[in-house]
């Protein structure tokens, strides 16, 4: 039983070697070349996965307290509009390298407001996080089609578009960006008091409270952290793309929580690693640029992600079982 539990807590890791061994032997034997060996395809592999993960940052800390977080994903539409916007204006009344600063604080600050209403209305007035983030799903996607006046909005700015398509020593800024945050939410979740208390609230809210955690206090900071999370990155998808759009996050959402789940959080909080999210999304990303690289119709990737969600939602059932017996 500890072999399977452990081998349970490492199903991502094991999902991702899986997905290598098959990729790597179609390539081999359809097409006699290699999948992982190609630089091009590893770096399309990782920049497929840096938006996903960095939503899915945010939701590990939520869904590790026994939360979720439905809204992130317009969240990051709504931060991508505001920051193409902001670099435009700013870019009318000074040089580039400032008003791309402009356009990334305006990105960032404006996701705070529906992380802070999202605590509130959960923390404060206990509405369910499913409700809560539910209905600021809509009042974020509203407000950034209303602001982009339901088209994109592209942005004309040399610095901005050197931040979403540049290279750092050959390696695409955006995923040195992404590392650094990762690193960054690694620490904060696995080495300060801050991550042992939000993994104290998943276990059991009541000890946590008789504990001495402010319960109510903690789970706001955890929902305004996923927003900025979803801030940052509707910031680096105006970048890349130099458009801003509304519906930027939409397609992402389901990829962010999967990512969380694949990656062994527990949808009944208190387990879960930032590392694992990182196989998640790597899983995720594999699967979509795999099956791409395989001629297999796109559709099929809604339908492979279910799958292994389901697989993963069916390994910690399991997981938990066997912890009970």
């Amino acid at each position: 039983m500890r072999v399977i539990a452990k081998l349970a807590q490492l199903r991502a890791w094991l999902f991702l070697a899986f997905l290598v061994v098959f990729f790597e032997v179609w390539a081999q034997v359809a097409y006699q070349t290699t999948f992982f060996g190609s630089a091009y395809n590893l770096q399309s592999i990782t920049i497929f996965a840096v938006a996903p993960l960095l939503l899915a940052l945010g939701s590990t800390f939520v869904i590790i307290s026994g939360g979720i977080d439905l809204s992130i994903g317009f969240i990051m539409g709504l931060s991508a509009v505001v920051a193409a916007h902001a670099t435009n204006l700013a870019g009318t009344a000074m040089p580039p390298f400032p008003a791309m600063l402009v356009g990334i604080l305006a990105g960032v600050a404006v996701s705070t407001l529906p992380g802070i209403i999202n605590g509130l209305l959960i923390a404060k007035l206990q509405v369910p996080p499913f409700i809560g983030t539910l209905g600021m799903f809509g009042v974020a996607r509203g407000t950034a089609f209303l602001i982009a006046g339901g088209t994109t909005v592209p942005v004309s700015n040399s610095w901005f578009a050197a931040l979403g398509n540049g290279r750092v020593l050959g390696v695409p800024t955006v995923v040195v960006v992404a590392v650094l945050f990762l690193l960054a939410m690694h620490y904060l979740l696995s080495q300060t008091r801050f991550g042992q208390h939000t993994y104290a609230i998943g276990a059991s809210e009541n000890a946590a409270a008789r504990a001495g955690i402010d319960v109510s206090r903690h789970k706001q900071k955890l929902y305004l952290l996923s927003a900025l999370c979803a801030g940052l990155g509707g910031v680096l998808y105006a970048a890349r793309f130099t458009a801003g759009a509304a519906q930027a996050g939409e397609p992402l959402l389901l990829d962010s929580i999967a990512a969380v789940v694949i990656g062994g959080a527990s949808l009944f909080g208190g387990s879960g690693t930032i590392l694992g999210t990182v196989a998640g999304a790597l899983v995720i990303a594999v699967i979509q640029y795999g099956l791409v690289f395989i001629n297999v119709e796109p559709f099929w990737q809604f339908v492979a992600v279910g799958v292994v969600i389901i697989i993963s939602v069916l390994v910690d059932q399991t997981q938990h079982r066997l912890g009970d017996r």
